[in-house]
């Protein structure tokens, strides 16, 4: 098959890397003809694009395809991802984020392109956001749901969050988890005493650890305000922030103004084949965003058997059970964020309880070849009914 993929930019994210393992898994697994649409990787998150080059995956560069809105360079765009969907006359166009979703699957549908599918990995409204602006997100997604054929979810709260919004009846959507390389996570302890040297911590010590981007509604800042009380509990913890974005300076200010900095540590921006080593100096991993599709943190840390305390936002519960893999809070609760923590700090043998049934539950579900396996089971569906 032909199969044109457009996503906005080609950044360490959860589904840029969802995006290019598919990418990889048509052409080297599969024997597809790709091309990866994506805009230039911009800001402080990293990029992607050298191991998608590396990968074989060919890629066209499109510098108008920008996250933020901006109504004339977003109409260039639109016009620039016709002409390269046209120059590539695929029989699939998939999207992939909001913006090159919206533009893509567009630009897809103009031109008659048999199979249009769009990954829903997370939604563009969330409650957090002033009302009118949720209005508007959601209205752009139900113009968009109509010029594809199928929408994926990489969690079944997304299905339920899209139909509830009205964005599409639920028979338009198919959940097919994000997949990723599981073999480095299975053996993330391998790396447990080197990594925990390197970082400074001794083999006393509990360390709990977010792997994040420094950006709006990650909760770092629920982090930061719930190891005050963790450490008055639990003296020997210890907090690993793995990542970077434009909020690691506040960040750091705030660590630094409360007292905290010896107990914390910042590793920056860290390659995606390195997670699974810093995972494996983790004890406890937490996860305090406020809105994600599934976010790949909380596999790949019960993936590692590292359980989990995490908001109870969108696909969370689908892997983190209370009681059983790690913890669900309410967002924004953040003496239950505390109280969960300290409790697995002081709980060594249930901590490992918890990672092991983690890894029991995630590892069927989240290796990257069933993925691409079920989307081209996708692909070839649609392209069936087109035939008829």
């Amino acid at each position: 098959m032909r199969i044109a993929h457009v996503i906005t930019r080609l950044i360490l994210g959860g589904a840029q890397e969802n995006t290019l393992l598919t990418c990889e898994d048509l052409i080297h697994r599969h024997g597809d003809d790709v091309l990866l649409i994506t805009g230039p990787a911009l800001g402080p998150e990293g990029s992607l694009i050298e191991r998608a080059r590396a990968g074989g995956v060919p890629l066209c560069l499109i510098g108008s395809l920008r996250r933020s809105i901006h109504p004339w360079r977003d109409a260039r765009c639109y016009h620039e991802l016709k002409r390269a969907i046209q120059r590539f006359r695929p029989e699939v166009v998939h999207t992939h984020s909001a913006k090159g979703g919206w533009l893509g699957r567009r630009a897809a549908w103009t031109l008659g392109v048999p199979a249009v599918a769009h990954t829903v990995h997370g939604a563009p409204f969330h409650p957090f956001q002033p009302w009118y602006a949720r209005k508007f997100f959601q209205a752009c997604e139900r113009h968009a749901a109509r010029r594809c054929h199928v929408l994926i979810s990489v969690a079944e709260a997304m299905t339920d969050l899209m139909v509830n919004a009205a964005v599409a009846p639920r028979d338009r959507f198919q959940t097919i988890y994000s997949g990723m390389e599981v073999e480095p996570f299975l053996h993330a302890d391998q790396h447990r005493q080197a990594m925990r040297e390197r970082l400074g911590f001794t083999s006393e010590q509990v360390v709990i650890g977010k792997v994040a981007r420094f950006f709006r509604l990650k909760g770092h800042d629920d982090l930061i305000s719930a190891a005050r009380r963790v450490l008055d509990r639990v003296p020997q913890a210890r907090f690993l922030l793995v990542g970077d974005g434009i909020l690691r300076s506040a960040c750091e200010r705030r660590i630094e103004q409360e007292g905290l900095a010896p107990f914390f540590r910042f590793t920056g921006l860290v390659p995606p084949d390195e997670v699974p080593a810093y995972l494996g100096a983790m004890d406890i991993v937490v996860h305090t965003s406020l809105r994600e599709g599934l976010a790949r943190v909380l596999p790949q840390a019960l993936l590692a058997r590292k359980p989990v305390v995490s908001y109870d936002i969108d696909g969370a519960r689908e892997v983190v059970i209370s009681g059983e893999t790690g913890y669900l809070i309410p967002p924004r609760d953040v003496p239950g964020l505390a109280n969960a923590l300290i409790h697995l700090t002081s709980q060594p043998k249930m901590r490992e309880a918890y990672g092991s049934r983690g890894q029991q539950l995630c590892l069927p579900r989240f290796r990257h070849e069933s993925m691409t396996e079920q989307i081209r089971e996708v692909y070839v569906r649609l392209l069936s009914m087109t035939d008829k």
